[in-house]
């Protein structure tokens, strides 16, 4: 015997097996915390406006269109939602399953129905007809055919205008009561076969029956299950891994580069949060990118806990890598890669904003609090879900293909801002960069990326990087050429001592006497030089370079500084006196004591990076005369809490959900143990109740208490929960109020009430 239809979408869910609970708090995930006590519960945080907006932000153009339908047609069969709605039958069906399985719809006693509330959320958005619900008579339909075939051209045409924008007019100068042989405008023609139906607030509104006639028997014109397809183009899947692989590479060694120099002299942060233009400049400048790509790497370090502020030794604030950077450069170079992408993937933060402006006319930072948006996640699993479903071998089509996945987005999710499409677009930019794409398609990491199989991701893309070398060939004109990707320790000595030329399957680098210059700083020393670029070279040392590490060893540490404000001392005479009588040091304030010695009015610390400036090479002298020559000391920052491994989070939530469908379950028998007309005395359980009541169309007794403490009981037919306010029809005055339901003190259900309409 078949089981009669429950009676109220918490019946409903009580009769769900777990199975089915479990879906709808995984793709509900708001209706989980806290948990609820039972179904009554369940079902009443279902409704609220909030849980309704959020579900509907996770439907597609598809189930939108057919959730509208429901509402069209009000409460009716499946049959009636799939002849109402423009699309393939299957597709329609399947929609209608995913949208009782979300609570947004159930099965009452007449039929399917919309959850109460939907209607009034769905709103205008996309995906939305317009139209009110109307009883579904062939009758009335063949007699809307009629009066529309014997309106004239210019009320035909007014008619399908206000069909197309909305389902709304207003009169005018329309006479509100007229005959069809009396009509002298198509508006009061169209009033005249009610074709328009006046309201008391001067406006007409097209009623859904004729909508739908006016429709050819759907709700919308054009089909609503065609989504937008992604222009491609095929390329060799040998193709797409090398380029994924190179990008990774790039992405992992630049950020080792940036956190490495920040780690010496990290910039600091400003007062408003971020990072200063000029600082972001030099890190373009030294990476050998563009600002967007810094500021990129920058928020790709932060993500990844690998940046953070710090403060310094005055109390300034600073940008400084935090201690996880040493266990993260320890790693392999895959690893690495897949910490970089999971910061990515699981981060807020908005870096394709950075060099733009907000509404207050503002620049945005890199690394500011506020660059960020709540959006940002999911529209990247999104987009790389888009990504994942081409078949290996298909890429974005240059110029059209990211365009077509933002237009495919925007079906799949046709509630969220405009701002997301910006942030699909930039999400294909961003997953280039980091490697998770190669030539505009996924790698084969990448689609693991996008299933959420981190571990997997490194192990696959560890087989596609490229080997790193562990040499280089130096050249006759003050360059080595590294064949390859180099060894992580070796990449970041050699640049201590050259500066990168270009890059590309090839890196170039060239010495200078600066590079030198920084490497003597550093510490490095004239014999460690000349040994290690022996000892990295397939080629002979060039006598260039020789000569050019030599001189700069002789004319390093000529001059001395130390504290007086500060002092210079050096055995060179005249070069002392060209520094003294040099216009470029006037601001030093530089005094001649003695032939070999020269005293300062500025600080040591601004003493050195001047004389630096000036083409000198100082060095600090102790107290008792010796040089001090050392490599600064690394900052590092604490890290931040750390975050939960991506597999470890799935797996907590999968637990919590389980564990919340127990407690329901609980809650349910301890209900059913309870005599059956209880009245309702806390707040949660008169929402549940009023919810329940909303969701059956029935009338109940309400106590209430009034503005002057005076108790009374309530015949009313309850039609909406909002804001908390309950909107309900009361029986005694026969008219719509409201009443605040803190004010409510009890709930129980009308003997003999009449339904409410």
């Amino acid at each position: 015997m078949r089981e009669a239809p429950a009676r109220t979408l918490a019946e409903q869910l009580r009769r769900w097996p777990d199975e089915r609970l479990v879906a709808l708090l995984r793709d509900r995930p708001d209706l989980a915390t806290p948990a609820p006590h039972d179904s009554s519960q369940l079902a009443s945080r279902a409704a609220t406006r909030s849980s309704i907006h959020r579900a509907l932000d996770g439907l597609t153009h598809l189930e939108l269109s057919v959730l509208d339908a429901l509402l069209v047609a009000g409460q009716t069969t499946s049959e009636q939602v799939i002849s109402l709605v423009r699309a393939d039958p299957g597709t329609v069906s399947g929609a209608l399953d995913r949208l009782l399985g979300l609570a947004l719809a159930w099965e009452a006693p007449g039929g399917l129905r919309a959850l109460s509330g939907v209607g009034e959320a769905l709103g205008t958005h996309a995906g939305t007809s317009g139209l009110r619900p109307f009883s579904a008579d062939p009758a009335d339909a063949a007699a809307i055919s009629q009066r529309l075939d014997a309106l004239s051209p210019g009320a035909r045409a007014l008619l399908e205008h206000v069909d197309a924008h909305g389902g709304e007019g207003t009169t005018g100068s329309a006479r509100r009561t007229v005959s069809p042989a009396d009509a002298s405008t198509p508006v009061e023609e169209l009033i005249a076969h009610r074709l328009l139906i006046p309201r008391d607030t001067g406006t007409l509104v097209l009623p859904g029956e004729v909508g739908v006639v006016l429709r050819g028997g759907r709700t919308t014109v054009e089909p609503v299950d065609a989504v937008p397809e992604v222009a491609t183009t095929s390329r060799e899947p040998a193709l797409v891994e090398r380029a994924a692989a190179g990008a990774a590479f790039d992405a992992v060694r630049r950020v080792e580069l940036l956190l490495d120099r920040w780690g010496v002299a990290p910039p600091g942060v400003l007062r408003s949060g971020g990072l200063a233009v000029r600082d972001l400049k030099a890190v373009a400048r030294d990476l050998h990118v563009d600002e967007s790509q810094a500021a990129f790497l920058v928020e790709l370090a932060a993500g990844a806990e690998l940046l953070a502020e710090s403060p310094g030794t005055e109390g300034e604030l600073a940008w400084v890598p935090t201690d996880e950077f040493d266990a993260w450069t320890a790693r392999p170079t895959a690893e690495r890669w897949a910490a970089l992408v999971s910061g990515w993937l699981t981060s807020s933060r908005v870096p394709s904003l950075v060099g733009g402006r907000d509404q207050a006319g503002r620049s945005w930072n890199a690394l500011a609090p506020d660059l960020a948006s709540g959006l940002a996640e999911p529209a990247r699993r999104l987009t790389l879900a888009i990504l994942a479903e081409l078949a290996p071998g298909e890429t974005l089509a240059t110029g059209t293909g990211t365009p077509s996945v933002v237009a495919h987005a925007r079906w799949l999710r046709p509630r969220r801002p405009a701002v997301h499409d910006d942030l699909v677009a930039a999400t294909v930019e961003e997953a280039a960069a980091l490697g998770v794409t190669g030539a505009g398609g996924l790698s084969r990491a990448g689609r693991l990326v996008a299933e959420g199989e981190m571990g997997e991701a490194a192990r696959a893309i560890a087989e596609e990087l490229p080997r790193p070398v562990d040499h280089v060939l130096l050249q006759a004109d003050l360059t080595a050429v590294a064949p390859g990707p180099l060894e992580a320790e070796l990449a970041r000595q050699l640049h201590f001592l050259a500066d990168v030329e270009s890059r590309g399957g090839a890196t170039v680098y060239r010495f200078t006497q600066d590079s030198v210059r920084r490497a003597f700083d550093a510490g490095w020393a004239a014999v460690q030089v000349h040994d290690f670029v022996a000892s990295v070279s397939r080629t002979p040392v060039p006598q260039p370079l020789t000569y050019l590490v030599d001189d700069v060893a002789r004319t390093f540490g000529n001059i001395r500084v130390g504290h007086a404000e500060a002092f210079l001392r050096a055995d060179d005479e005249a070069a002392l006196a060209a520094l003294v009588h040099d216009p470029r040091a006037a601001s030093l304030g530089l005094r001649l004591l003695a032939p070999t010695v020269v005293v300062s009015t500025a600080p040591l610390d601004v003493l050195l990076p001047r004389l630096r400036e000036l083409g000198t090479a100082p060095v600090v002298e102790a107290p008792d005369g010796t040089v001090r020559v050392a490599r600064p000391d690394l900052k590092r920052a604490r890290r931040r809490r750390g975050r939960q491994a991506a597999g470890a989070l799935e797996a907590r939530k999968e637990a919590q959900v389980h564990a919340v469908v127990t407690a329901i379950r609980a809650g349910d028998v301890a209900s059913a143990t309870r005599p059956a007309l209880v009245e309702a005395t806390t707040p949660t359980g008169a929402l549940s109740a009023l919810r329940e009541a909303i969701e059956a169309g029935g009338t109940v007794v309400i106590g209430y208490v009034d503005n002057h403490g005076t108790s009374s009981e309530r015949v009313v037919d309850p039609l909406r929960l909002d804001g908390g306010r309950l909107t309900a029809r009361d029986h005694r005055a026969d008219i719509t109020r409201e009443f605040t339901v803190h004010r409510i003190t009890t709930v129980r259900p009308a003997t003999g009430g009449t339904p409410a309409g």
